[in-house]
């Protein structure tokens, strides 16, 4: 047998792979002009400081992640442009007038112990901002309370009045058209829901976010808050209104469809987006937090890895 023989027997090579053409780097473009809607009713309600905010945030997140590169001998991840939307994100969830601090610990939180220390982008089981914004959000909640922060407005929190004085107080209080036109009290972007249907609307346009899970975490809002509410309506207020309160939308569209963290196939990602709306029902009915929605992600990104193992079959294989 001839050498070329011997080098032909024991040659391996990768078949051709069909792909959408859709790169990480791309995704983040997305994904960063689907939240100037967001960004934009934010700097409208609370001024040009938010844009202080979202910077810094941006800037430290992605200052981090090159840190940790560099210490770990990795090659810079800075062009997936991953780090730059987690510290958008992140901005979103704090008040508008936060202080650089606390921005600066959270980005370094979210990117270190939410990123980073699970390998980088894709191994992480729990969403990178939802843990930069838990541990920052139970280390520091006096500063993380939009009531406590924001004191120089008109606005209202509703969840507070939902959770102290009833659901008719805050029927009373506020209406459906300043709930969607983000007149409320809350994270500087969580409450931009105009903002977050449109760039939502544009993320599923785009292949980068997958309806099913946006929709059926609508539906598990609607469904357990629609129940409670027939039960007694005294005592719960009507659904549309957990839906345009706090994070809620925000956290369906943005961060429940992190890729990292959420199923990929149909019942998984439909029983994944239920789960999220229920728990943000009953995070805020029987829960000591008035909004929780991003305790609801944590929780169903824990329950991912079961959601994916439900009607598994092999690539290419016919139903």
């Amino acid at each position: 047998m001839s050498n070329l023989d011997k080098k032909l027997l024991f040659s391996m090579s990768v078949a051709p792979f069909w792909h959408c053409g859709r790169t990480i780097r791309g995704n983040s473009i997305h994904t960063s002009i689907a939240l100037i809607a967001v960004l934009a009713m934010a700097v409208w309600h609370w001024g040009i400081s938010v844009l202080g905010v979202v910077g810094l945030s941006a800037l430290f997140s992605m200052l981090t992640e090159e840190f940790w590169n560099k210490i770990m001998g990795r090659h810079s991840t800075l062009n997936d442009g991953t780090a730059f939307v987690s510290g958008i994100l992140l901005a979103c969830l704090l008040p508008a007038n936060a202080p650089f601090w606390l921005v600066i610990l959270g980005a370094f939180c979210a990117i270190t112990f939410g990123k980073m220390a699970f390998g980088g982008y894709g191994a992480n089981p729990v969403s990178t901002v939802c843990v930069g914004w838990a541990m920052i959000f139970i280390s520091f909640p006096i500063y993380m309370d939009p009531n406590a922060m924001l004191l120089q407005t008109d606005f209202i929190d509703p969840l507070v009045r939902l959770k102290y004085f009833g659901p008719d107080f805050m029927v009373n209080s506020i209406s459906f058209t300043d709930l969607l036109l983000g007149r409320q009290i809350g994270g500087l972007g969580t409450v931009q829901n105009l903002g977050i249907i449109l760039g939502g609307i544009y993320l599923i346009a785009k292949g980068v976010i997958r309806m099913e899970i946006v929709v059926f975490f609508v539906i598990g809002v609607l469904l357990l808050g629609g129940i409670l509410n027939i039960c007694n309506p005294e005592l719960y207020v009507n659904p549309f209104y957990h839906l345009l309160t706090g994070s809620t939308l925000f956290c369906a569209f943005f961060l429940a469809t992190e890729n990292a963290s959420a199923p990929d196939r149909a019942i998984g990602m439909r029983l994944y987006g239920l789960a999220g709306g229920m728990l943000v029902v009953l995070i805020r009915t029987y829960g000591i937090y008035t909004d929780g929605a991003p305790f609801a992600i944590m929780l169903i990104n824990l329950l991912s890895p079961y959601f994916a193992m439900i009607q598994p079959k092999p690539f290419g294989v016919k139903q």
